[in-house]
């Protein structure tokens, strides 16, 4: 019998688990899966369960030296620099965090930003990275990682998430030692965003498109380690038993099958802070005009958003607002350990399919629902005055210039806008959607496949 192919998987947190690890990209009988984490042993029996893996290998700690620290900054905030120049787009800079609390975190990034001014141009960038890269050699995390690897080496590492921490030195130990590589880049906004921190032999992207932008931000990797496969999330949608029956799924989320479904997809605190402001004037909208018995909304939090800034909202409009949590894991503190279970795909999979619209501003849940010809309304308006926060900022992020046409999707540009909108995305439900999710995504239903056989 020829033996299984020993495939390492990194998944440098939760995020990575649905995609990668819930989705059918591992389910080959002939490849054998070793799972490289830090999740804690309650995160660790739930995966037991839900996905196969012959072993699993803990991660050592990785305390990143100064020196690690300050270079991987000063790469990151110099090629945000880079992109937001050769894209004439300075949103692209909102990336850099610039708020910093303590004194001494004030000082370390006032110093990299003042470095960051002398880097001219793309090669010193080179350069900068080269240094990184010995840098992080000299850790004694490379080493006690090079000891894992020695003692079994794989035919191939694999990464779910190309910016995690430790992954950069994980794939130089893989490199020093042979051993082939390859990272997906997790999401579509990525790229410009400046955070590949590691190399591997391929890149797997989305699409065509992410394809010449990694390119155009990274002309130092050959066109041909750059792999279109698309992304595993969008076949969720193509499978019927990830729909929960109607019936079960109205009685639960306390739905009136006779009522139009609109959902409200909130975004993080930081993206959207207004996003509770933005769900009463939809709420209040559709009470004053008197269709709250025609139309009721659900409501999806961002799973990562545990405050409590919607509970008014929620109180003042009871029977007009549903709520359907997220069905995420959230029992420890432990970042690796917060993760989306099975039960969420399905949870997200009849959102999509039982709501005749998705709200939001400007998320990806466009093409969550685009997956069932669903229309999107983009939220285009300020509640509030703001100097540090403006919609207008958000459909300036560059990942936006990939939409073919406005009528991608439907916009609420005046909350004066909303009912006529709403009753026009109701009616007359078909966008130009698809056409925006066919530049963004390629291989929305074979990713899986394509994925495996470039391991294999």
């Amino acid at each position: 019998m020829a033996k299984k192919k020993q495939i390492w998987i990194l998944v440098p947190d939760g995020i990575g688990i649905k995609n990668y690890l819930y989705s059918s990209v591992f389910k080959n009988p002939e490849i054998a899966i070793t799972l490289l984490h830090n999740f804690d042993t309650e995160t660790l029996s739930i995966l037991k369960k839900e996905v196969h893996f012959e072993h699993d290998i803990v991660l050592p700690p990785y305390k990143e030296s100064i020196k690690e620290k300050f270079l991987r900054e000063l790469i990151h905030l110099s090629r945000l620099k880079y992109n937001a120049n050769i894209e004439n787009n300075p949103t692209i800079l909102n990336a850099w965090n610039k708020n910093h609390k303590s004194v001494k975190l004030k000082l370390f990034y006032f110093l990299v930003v003042f470095v960051s001014h002398f880097i001219s141009n793309y090669n010193t960038i080179i350069k900068l990275e080269t240094k990184y890269d010995k840098a992080i050699k000299k850790n004694s995390f490379y080493h006690k990682v090079a000891k894992i690897f020695q003692q079994e080496s794989p035919h191939h590492l694999f990464c779910t998430h190309q910016r995690a921490l430790k992954a950069p030195t994980v794939f130089a130990v893989a490199r020093d030692l042979k051993i082939a590589t390859t990272t997906v880049i997790y999401s579509w906004d990525n790229l410009p965003k400046a955070r590949l921190a590691l190399r591997a032999d391929k890149y797997l992207v989305w699409s065509k498109y992410m394809k010449e932008e990694m390119q155009q931000y990274y002309p130092e990797i050959q066109k041909d380690k750059i792999i279109v496969t698309g992304t595993p999330q969008f076949e969720f949608y193509t499978n019927p038993e990830n729909i929960i029956p109607k019936q079960e799924f109205y009685t639960k989320y306390h739905l009136d099958e006779t009522k139009n479904l609109i959902c409200f997809s909130g975004d993080d605190t930081r993206t959207s802070p207004y996003d509770p402001e933005y769900l009463y004037d939809i709420a209040d909208a559709i009470t004053k005009e008197g269709l709250a018995s025609k139309y009721m909304i659900l409501f999806r939090r961002c799973p990562v958003d545990v405050s409590g800034r919607y509970d008014w909202v929620l109180e003042k409009f009871p029977n007009l607002i549903k709520e359907a949590p997220p069905l995420w894991n959230f029992n420890t503190s432990k970042w690796t350990a917060v993760y989306p279970t099975k039960d969420d795909i399905k949870l997200l999979v009849s959102t999509a399919y039982y709501c005749d619209v998705v709200i939001n501003v400007g998320s990806t849940m466009a093409f969550d629902f685009g997956m069932f010809q669903k229309p999107c309304i983009f939220i285009n308006y300020d509640v509030k005055k703001d100097a540090n926060w403006s919609v207008d900022t958000i459909y300036q992020f560059q990942h936006f210039r990939s939409m073919p046409t406005q009528d991608a999707v439907y916009w609420f540009q005046d909350k004066l806008d909303i009912v006529q909108v709403l009753k026009k995305a109701m009616n007359k439900p078909h966008t130009t959607i698809k056409s925006w999710f066919n530049i963004v995504v390629n291989n929305p239903e074979t990713a899986s496949e394509k994925i495996l056989k470039i391991l294999s």
